[in-house]
């Protein structure tokens, strides 16, 4: 399938912008970050906005979006109102977070909320990709690549704007290590996967072209071998491994200074990741129609 880069970019920037609201949400039940909860807020909308004019560039005529939201079950009918919910949240977030004493304080309900919308959010934008037709795509495991993604993405993002503030770290370390544990499982399980779905086609017939009887219309095996230095070496090891070695090393050290070094090349690198995965997802979704 042809890269749709709209759709590479806005699925790449709403993980990052749940990542961030999430991460921001779970310094807000620690009561820390209080000086960066109001930023954060803005940075996690202003993702979101960016993927949101992005999405417009797949749409040839974009005003007939309007018409994919005739029922409940369209994924973009419930990619919309999950971005309308974390909309809402994320500025009720900032004027609690700017009405407070301290200009960071939150409620628990509210960072609870800002966790789960966030998580939401991801696996919804995830899920509207699901279709049997397309093997490489109808696995569970890709919605756990996008809450992967944000959760390599968010705990950098936030780290580097937490040591630029000047603010403590110390409270974002084991919250970053286990969302860099947890994105780099969920990105190497999808890969795996992605890698194995070229074995979805044995069971159907496959097209021959009548003038080239011995010549198969597609190679499976071909087309999805092909996304393996992308999976591996792209997705695993740059946007993966490195964003978890990277906070490894900033905890380690403990000091601001480390966080804002390795934080930002965590970020850099879970974003080429990011896109590595997506641009892959694209490269291997075949659809079984061209075997019948």
């Amino acid at each position: 399938m042809e890269l749709q880069w709209p759709l590479i970019l806005f699925t790449t920037l709403t993980a990052w912008a749940c990542g961030v609201f999430g991460v921001q949400g779970v310094l807000a039940l620690k009561g820390a970050g209080k000086k960066s909860q109001q930023l954060l807020a803005v940075v996690s909308c202003v993702l979101l906005a960016v993927g949101g004019i992005c999405v417009f560039f797949h749409l040839q005529h974009w005003e007939r979006i309007f018409n994919g939201f005739g029922h409940i079950t369209s994924g973009i009918t419930q990619e919309l109102i999950a971005i309308v919910v974390f909309v809402v949240a994320a500025v009720a977030y900032f004027v609690m977070a700017r009405k407070s004493a301290d200009g960071g304080t939150l409620p628990k309900w509210m960072a609870v909320l800002a966790i789960a919308i966030s998580v939401v959010l991801a696996a919804v934008c995830a899920h509207s990709y699901m279709m049997p037709a397309r093997p490489a795509w109808n696995s569970v495991l890709e919605v756990l690549s996008i809450v992967g993604a944000a959760c390599l993405l968010g705990p950098a993002t936030v780290a580097v704007v937490l040591a630029a503030k000047g603010e403590d770290t110390q409270a974002l370390g084991m919250p970053a290590i286990v969302g860099s544990v947890i994105g780099a499982v969920c990105t190497a399980a999808y890969a795996a996967y992605v890698q194995m779905s070229a074995g979805s086609f044995t069971e159907v017939g496959y097209y021959f072209d009548p003038t080239h009887p011995t010549k198969a219309m597609v190679d499976a095996g071909a087309a999805i071998g092909d996304q393996a230095l992308l999976l591996w070496l792209g997705a695993v090891v740059v946007g993966a491994i490195v964003p978890l070695a990277c906070c490894l090393l900033a905890r380690k050290k403990g000091d601001a200074a480390s966080w804002r070094l390795f934080g930002a090349v965590a970020v850099v690198a879970a974003l080429a990741g990011a896109i590595c995965l997506r641009v892959a997802f694209y490269g291997a979704g075949l659809s079984v129609f061209m075997f019948y």
